[in-house]
């Protein structure tokens, strides 16, 4: 069974599957899905998305995609290390535009579990760092978007020199939060 932990962001998880070693290395089910429903997390995945940054520093974020095409993303690392961050963008949300981070690492196996309604990005912290997440709408270019990833009002420590930040045409691009008009919005939980 997965140890599932809460964040300071309702519905934003820390996942750290079980894994199984010995002298030959280890074994774990990074995706279960019903040891995963039985840990609370009862998600349907349609794409998986494997990206990869050769340099330290490079920050890919703050990404969302809106709906109807809304993406959750289950992230982890496949090798390296990186700084994954999620923010929330739901209007009329108590946590709206607060934001929460964890290392994810090739040696710690953490995942972390973004919903809908959330911006993601996150930094490398080692060379040739593999990111492998997954998602539960398909990729739909008309409704991809970006926030600032290093917008004074959120406030992200990055834990590197945002100026020498290694960034997409894209991400130099995006708006600050303040001139972002969310498509999505909190509702109360059931």
């Amino acid at each position: 069974m997965p140890d599932v932990q809460p964040t300071k962001l309702p519905g934003v998880m820390i996942v750290t599957p079980a894994r199984h070693g010995d002298h030959r290395g280890f074994f774990s089910e990074s995706w279960n899905a019903r040891s995963m429903r039985e840990a609370g997390l009862d998600i349907d995945f349609v794409q998986d998305n494997h990206s990869f940054s050769a340099a330290t520093g490079t920050v890919r974020g703050l990404h969302f995609q809106s709906p109807p095409h809304a993406q959750g993303k289950l992230v982890r690392c496949g090798r390296g290390a990186l700084f994954d961050v999620a923010v929330d963008i739901r209007r009329g949300s108590p946590t709206y535009g607060q934001w929460v981070g964890e290392k994810l690492s090739f040696e710690n196996g953490r995942q972390l579990w973004i919903p809908a309604g959330f911006l993601h990005g996150f930094v490398t912290r080692a060379p040739d760092t593999e990111i492998l997440y997954k998602c539960t709408d398909y990729y739909a270019p008309e409704c991809d978007g970006a926030v600032r990833f290093d917008d004074p009002d959120i406030g992200i420590d990055w834990g590197i020199d945002t100026a020498a930040a290694t960034l997409s045409a894209k991400d130099t691009a995006a708006p600050l939060l303040k001139d972002f008009q969310s498509p999505f919005t909190f509702e109360e939980p059931a």
